[in-house]
């Protein structure tokens, strides 16, 4: 997979939507995470390196959209009843508060109120899956949140906001799961990822925006979240792309809790 340039010539990095696991799963070698593990550590094969990585987490809801600024970011442990070492794990990537600064210019020219928030950590939707993409921590890191509306299209606004970086080599990160409701059915789950499948893959540029607006009318969609915040990472995602009319390529399909789970790249 290479990077493909737009029309006045400048390469843009590619934005990805991984799913990240269950808590500290992953890292702990869960069996049932076999092929969503080997799928993130060769995933930096198919990337050309980040200058630095933006991750927008399932796991940070803000009231408005905020930014980490702090130069040397702790580690949120937001789990329980794991094993003791899953509580000993340390990412120690650097956080850039310049990239930070930049990124509020950007979001707050888009119109949306944001704020930097120098305190904010490495949550497991963070750290889980960089610590095996890019064990090295040598890729300066800076998180963006939610936001607790939950509105859909605020989320594509917010990724629009965000484009302009893929043309400094940064990488926007999706992390979250395309299913995340453990009482949804087999069936309910491989008609939304169906659905999904299909939005992102063979819909005109504007049918992706709609129905990611309106996603709440797929297929079982409240089967597959009861709650969106771990599919609105995707939303972001598909804004930082949207105006160059990318639709995306499924880089990951897999089985996790005997439920299908995707995992998509835009050029």
């Amino acid at each position: 997979m290479s990077v493909r340039t737009n029309s006045v010539g400048k390469d843009l990095m590619p934005v990805i939507y991984i799913p990240h696991g269950g808590g500290p799963m992953p890292l702990l070698g869960d069996p049932g995470h076999k092929e969503l593990i080997y799928f993130l550590k060769e995933l930096p094969n198919i990337l050309p390196k980040p200058t630095a990585i933006v991750m927008i987490s399932a796991h940070w809801e803000s009231e408005i959209a905020s930014i980490s600024s702090g130069s040397q970011p702790h580690m949120i442990y937001d789990y329980g009843g794991f094993p003791a070492e899953s509580y000993e794990y340390h990412y120690p990537a650097a956080g850039n508060p310049d990239l930070a600064e930049k990124i509020a210019t950007l979001v707050s020219q888009q119109g949306i109120e944001c704020r930097l928030d120098p305190l904010r950590g490495y949550d497991h939707g963070t750290f889980v899956p960089l610590m095996l993409m890019y064990a090295n921590a040598d890729i300066p890191v800076v998180q963006v949140s939610l936001l607790q509306s939950f509105d859909p299209a605020q989320h594509i606004a917010l990724g629009q906001a965000l484009a302009p970086l893929r043309e400094q080599g940064v990488l926007i990160i999706g992390s979250g799961m395309s299913f995340h409701y453990s009482q949804g059915s087999e069936e309910d789950n491989q008609q939304f990822d169906d659905w999904l499948c299909h939005t992102l893959v063979n819909s005109t540029s504007q049918e992706v925006t709609q129905q990611l607006i309106n996603w709440e009318a797929a297929p079982a969609a409240r089967n597959n979240h009861r709650r969106e915040e771990h599919l609105l990472p995707l939303h972001v995602c598909w804004g930082a792309v949207s105006r160059q009319h990318r639709l995306a390529e499924k880089v990951f399909s897999g089985l996790l809790f005997n439920r299908r789970i995707s995992g998509f790249l835009w050029h």
